[in-house]
């Protein structure tokens, strides 16, 4: 595969297929992690690794897989990969780890990962599932860091735990409650969509 249409599936996920605001998938993680930017980048990063490491080995077993049993085969694959992600998170990032919760376990069933292994990774090579896994990955981080970062500051007065607007400001509380994510990723997909269109 050309440099140039690597690079082509590595940058549609940063903009063109965003998974939150172009596919809007994986909007669970999306909506219930995003209460701050660090929940929201931790959560980003590690599904990255999950959906790259596991575009690279469905795209390599994707000849020798039956057919039959791919969907299959790719969930075992994802769920070896989330346990490492699991694991690491445990022993050298344990206070986020403690905020995530159970979300890191479901990026098994994220359909963001198993639907790159179904529609892209088992279908071309290694190379080019790389660049779909990671530019897809940071789009996704890129979506959660944003819509955390528009939640902390306008909910808490806070940025990545620092004091934004001082002691005086009123926090909207309303944008760290659920009711607050739906509206906030709302008013974001809009945007997106007039931006598109533009």
């Amino acid at each position: 595969m050309s440099e140039t249409s690597l690079v082509q599936e590595f940058t549609k996920g940063l903009w063109e297929e965003i998974p939150p605001f172009r596919l809007v998938l994986g909007l669970c993680p999306t909506l219930a992690v995003t209460k701050s930017v660090e929940t929201g980048i931790g959560m980003g990063l590690a599904l990255t690794f999950v959906l790259v490491c596991s575009n690279i080995l469905v795209s390599a077993l994707r000849k020798i897989i039956p057919s039959k049993v791919r969907i299959a085969c790719f969930i075992v694959i994802i769920a070896t990969f989330v346990v490492v992600v699991e694991l690491s998170m445990q022993a050298f990032a344990y206070p986020l780890f403690l905020k995530l919760g159970i979300f890191i376990p479901l990026i098994v069933v994220n359909c963001i990962v198993l639907g790159r292994a179904e529609a892209f990774a088992s279908k071309n090579g290694v190379g080019a599932s790389i660049a779909d896994g990671l530019g897809m990955g940071l789009g996704f981080t890129i979506s959660l860091s944003v819509l955390g970062s528009i939640r902390e500051i306008f909910g808490a007065g806070m940025w990545y735990g620092k004091e934004v607007f001082g002691a005086s400001f009123q926090p909207f509380t309303f944008m760290v409650e659920a009711p607050g994510a739906f509206v906030c990723l709302g008013l974001l997909l809009a945007i997106m969509n007039l931006a598109g269109k533009k």
